[in-house]
């Protein structure tokens, strides 16, 4: 991940006038969320494409700026990937979830808690915010255990998926002191087990249960696609649980989205209140969402 800066927009066309209403616009939102917290999901091409790194940092710093407290979950299964390619290993998966023996544990420290949480916390501060990156260990903040992943055709068949962690506790306190200073917090999804060994989570999942722990006002997950599509293609503007079931039933749903919108449904269902899944190539996808009234992405309710 490298930061460029990128020429801003050239708005001199917009009359003052134009501009005034613009930030009106923006103020009933401001005013519902102020003192808020929403738990921001970074990953996709929103992580690797300069431009939209940039984006993504101005917006973070703007909505500190205007009184809501964001938090930053980040994954980097690209990074993860090159990485360990360089090293000669081959990258496994079983239902999403990445084989993490512990050479490939080390991997994951290096790269998440190391290259790109800095990455994200310089982008923040070079746009006049003030992040702090942290992992799980941290403040004690994520305990884990050991993933227990079940065959989904045969229940009594376990995989080993070695380091993958299963969030046991999350405990906010960190966070919670970082907000109140005008911190940013930028976390990296590894949580540690009771004999102090390393556990890798998926960064949906943590994103999820932390913005429950916070009782978030929304949790925002970016990826690389307009929302959840349809078998035709089409955006899917809101999902029930209902509708879920029968999505991941006819295979809609499958691979790494499942972690994602397990993870989305569980923090709806905890009293998150809204919970959206949105476009992260979309040039200040975070703005457009908290601050204007066009419906984004999908939204995933509780009932």
């Amino acid at each position: 991940m490298t930061s460029t800066h990128h020429t801003p927009i050239d708005l001199s066309h917009v009359k003052p006038r134009e501009k005034a209403e613009i930030l009106a616009e923006a103020l009933p939102y401001i005013r519902k969320y102020h003192g808020k917290t929403m738990v921001i999901k970074y990953g996709g091409n929103a992580m690797t494409d300069p431009a939209l790194q940039q984006d993504f940092a101005e917006d973070v710093v703007l909505l500190k700026l205007v009184g809501i407290n964001p938090v930053v979950v980040h994954g980097g299964g690209p990074q993860i990937e090159t990485l360990l390619q360089r090293l000669g290993k081959k990258g496994q998966f079983i239902q999403g979830m990445r084989v993490t023996d512990a050479e490939t544990m080390e991997v994951v420290e290096w790269v998440l808690a190391g290259e790109v949480q800095q990455d994200i916390v310089g982008m923040i501060n070079a746009a006049g915010g003030k992040a702090v990156g942290l992992t799980g260990r941290d403040g004690a903040m994520i305990r884990a255990r050991k993933l227990r992943l079940a065959d989904p055709k045969d229940p009594s068949l376990e995989h080993d998926v070695g380091q993958v962690g299963d969030i046991v506790s999350i405990d906010p306190s960190v966070v919670k002191a970082l907000q109140d200073d005008a911190f940013i917090p930028v976390v990296s999804p590894i949580g540690f087990g009771e004999n102090n060994e390393s556990y890798n989570i998926n960064a949906d999942v943590v994103a999820a249960k932390l913005a429950t722990v916070l009782q978030a006002e929304k949790l925002l997950m970016l990826t690389n696609i307009p929302g959840v599509l349809d078998k035709a293609g089409q955006l899917l503007a809101e999902l029930t649980p209902r509708r879920i079931d029968e999505l991941v039933e006819d295979g809609t749903i499958s691979g790494g989205m499942l972690p994602k919108i397990a993870g989305a449904l569980d923090a709806a269902k905890s009293g998150v209140n809204a919970v959206h899944i949105i476009d992260g190539r979309v040039p200040h996808a975070l703005l457009l969402e908290v601050l204007g009234d066009q419906p984004f992405g999908t939204m995933i309710k509780s009932h």
